[in-house]
C-alpha cells in the first residue's frame, strides 16, 4: 500500500455546540493530538473486537498517554454480536471500573463496535461522550459519521438504537492495509452510494479509478473517503434525525436490510447486502420510468466493479422480502418508504410504488 503525499486533512460535521472534525490521514493513531483533546475526562474505555485488537489495540493506548485512566473491553467479531446483550458488557465494565459522567468511550473497530459503543455511550449515565476511530472502510465512510447508533433485533436490522453524535473521528488510513478483501468491496457499496444519490461526478470518478481503489492505492482511497465524509457531513448537517434528506442515505438499505435479517446477520457483510439492494433500487427506478437501461447498465457495471454481489439470496421469495421490508424504518403509516434513483446522482424518497411493479422487480430479479 503506497502512503499518500497529501496532508492529513481535517473535515467539520456543523451542528452548532455539537459538531465535532473528521480527521483522515496515515498514522493517525498513535497521534495524541488528534485524539486527547476530545477526551470529556480522565477516564477513558477503549472497546473493541478480537480482530483489531491485536492490529491496533497498544498503539491506540500508547497514543494516549501515561496520565489517563484507561480500560479496554475486547469483544467477539462480526454482525451477529451485535446485540443488546454486548451494550450490556459494555456498561458492565464502565460500571466495574467505576467510571463517571465525563468518561469517554472510544469505539476502535468497524460499523458493528461503532454502533454498539456509541449506543452504549448514549445511554449510559443518560449520556456519555464517546469517540469514533473506524478501521474498515465501510465505517471510514458511513457509520462513523452522523451520530446513528443501535444494535439489531432478530426481527430488524438496527431497530433499536438513539442519535448519539461523536466527539470526533479519527480515520487512519493506514488501518486499511489490513482489511481483507470482502471487506474492503463491502465499503466500495457506501462510497458507491455517495455518487449514486449526490454526485454525479463522484460516481464518474469512481469508475476511472474502482481499480487504484481495490488495490489499496492510497491517494485513491484518501480522495474517496474524504468526499464521502463531506458529503456525508453535508446531509447529516442538514438533517441529524432523519425527517427529509438524510433518509436518501438509506439508498439500498431497505432491499439490503431485508437480505441481512432473512439470511441471519453476519452471513451477509452489509456492505454486500446493500450494493445488491442498490441494483434492486435501481432496476425499480427503471421499471417506473426514471433511469434508462444505460444508467441501470453503468450501475450493475460499478457494483461488479466492486466485487459486490449482483443476485439475491437463492431462497429468498417475494414474500419473503415483503414481510421484512414493511417493518422498515422509514415506513411511515404502514406505507413502503424506498429510497429511488430518478437519475444518476440524484436521489427521493418515494412511497407510492404500485404493489404489483415492486412484486414484479422482486420476482424477476437474480438469485444467486
Amino acid at each position: 500500500m503506497t502512503r499518500p503525499e497529501e496532508a492529513q486533512s481535517t473535515l467539520r460535521v456543523a451542528l452548532g455546540e455539537r459538531s465535532y472534525p473528521i480527521h483522515i490521514g496515515p498514522d493517525l493513531l498513535g497521534d495524541p493530538q488528534r485524539l486527547r483533546p476530545h477526551l470529556a475526562g480522565r477516564q477513558v474505555m477503549v472497546v473493541t473486537n478480537e480482530t483489531v485488537a491485536p492490529l491496533y489495540l497498544e498503539r491506540l493506548k500508547a497514543g494516549l498517554g501515561d496520565d489517563l485512566t484507561v480500560r479496554e473491553l475486547i469483544l467477539p467479531d462480526g454482525e451477529a454480536t451485535k446485540t443488546l446483550a454486548s451494550v450490556e458488557r459494555i456498561w458492565d465494565a464502565l460500571l466495574e471500573a467505576g467510571f463517571n459522567r465525563r468518561c469517554t468511550l472510544v469505539a476502535l473497530g468497524g460499523g458493528v463496535i461503532g454502533d454498539m459503543v456509541g449506543f452504549a455511550a448514549a445511554c449510559y449515565q443518560r449520556g456519555v461522550a464517546f469517540v469514533q476511530v473506524p478501521t474498515t472502510l465501510l465505517s471510514q465512510v458511513d457509520s462513523s459519521v452522523g451520530g446513528k447508533t443501535g444494535v439489531n433485533h432478530p426481527r430488524g436490522k438496527n431497530m433499536i438504537g438513539a442519535f448519539w453524535q461523536p466527539r470526533a473521528v479519527l480515520i487512519d488510513t493506514d488501518t486499511l492495509s489490513t482489511l481483507p478483501a470482502r471487506e474492503l468491496s463491502a465499503g466500495l457499496a457506501e462510497v458507491i452510494k455517495y455518487g449514486l444519490i449526490r454526485d454525479a461526478d463522484f460516481l464518474a470518478w469512481l469508475e476511472a479509478h474502482m481499480t487504484a481503489l481495490r488495490e489499496l492505492d492510497a491517494a485513491s482511497l484518501t480522495r474517496a473517503i474524504e468526499r464521502s465524509c463531506s458529503l456525508k457531513a453535508e446531509i447529516v448537517a442538514e438533517d441529524e434525525t432523519e425527517q427529509g434528506v438524510r433518509a436518501l442515505l438509506n439508498l439500498g438499505h431497505t432491499f439490503g436490510h431485508a437480505i441481512e435479517t432473512h439470511q441471519g446477520y453476519g452471513r451477509w457483510l452489509h456492505g454486500e447486502a446493500v450494493g445488491t439492494g442498490m441494483l434492486m433500487a435501481a432496476e425499480l427506478s427503471q421499471r417506473l420510468g426514471w433511469l434508462s437501461e444505460a444508467e441501470v447498465v453503468r450501475t450493475r457495471s460499478i457494483l461488479a466493479a466492486a466485487e459486490l454481489p449482483l443476485a439475491a439470496p437463492a431462497e429468498m421469495g417475494v414474500e419473503d422480502f415483503l414481510s421484512i421490508m414493511r417493518l422498515d424504518k422509514k415506513n411511515l403509516d404502514e406505507r413502503l418508504r424506498l429510497i429511488l434513483l430518478t437519475r444518476l446522482g440524484e436521489a427521493c424518497v418515494h412511497d407510492e410504488t404500485p404493489p404489483d411493479t415492486l412484486a414484479a422487480l422482486l420476482e424477476a430479479f437474480p438469485r444467486r
